[in-house]
């Protein structure tokens, strides 16, 4: 038989930031979005950047993560992420300023520039403008 839900747990090197019971969860894998139901079949998988959700009976919630690991079993999910932020607690002025300086970064010329580093930064200041906007309704591409 078939479990209910799902045991959502993600930690970061620093804090487990969540533990929960979910109905379904959809999760950045390294080559796209896995959607992840009670019941999924064990395995395991690299996280990309991007916008983690998950569903209970009464509603959804969104976390940024930036890179790491999945372990998904048929009634848990354990996420391992480098970085991971509920979207209430994401500044969005902050990450504003970490994307005008990533986009400064790259866009320099300077030759000498971690061209990696700097877009991860960049794509990291993305999600979390995202991930901060959806939960408070402000549309993604605004400013």
């Amino acid at each position: 038989m078939l479990p209910e839900a799902i045991e959502l747990v993600i930690v970061t090197p620093t804090r487990q930031l969540l533990r929960s019971r979910a109905l379904e969860v959809t999760l950045p894998g390294a080559d796209g979005y896995l959607g992840i139901l009670p019941g999924h079949a064990p395995l395991m998988t690299e996280l990309g950047i991007g916008e983690l959700t998950y569903h209970d009976a009464a509603q959804g919630e969104l976390i940024s993560v930036i890179r790491g690991f999945a372990e998904v079993l048929p009634d848990r999910v354990t996420v391992l992420a480098e970085t991971a932020e509920l979207a209430a607690e994401i500044d969005i002025a902050r990450a504003e300023a970490a994307k005008a300086r990533a986009e400064k970064h790259l866009a320099s010329g300077d030759t000498n520039i971690d061209w990696d580093r700097a877009s991860v930064a960049l794509q990291r200041a993305l999600i979390r403008i995202q991930v901060a906007r959806k939960r408070r309704g402000t549309p993604v591409n605004s400013r």
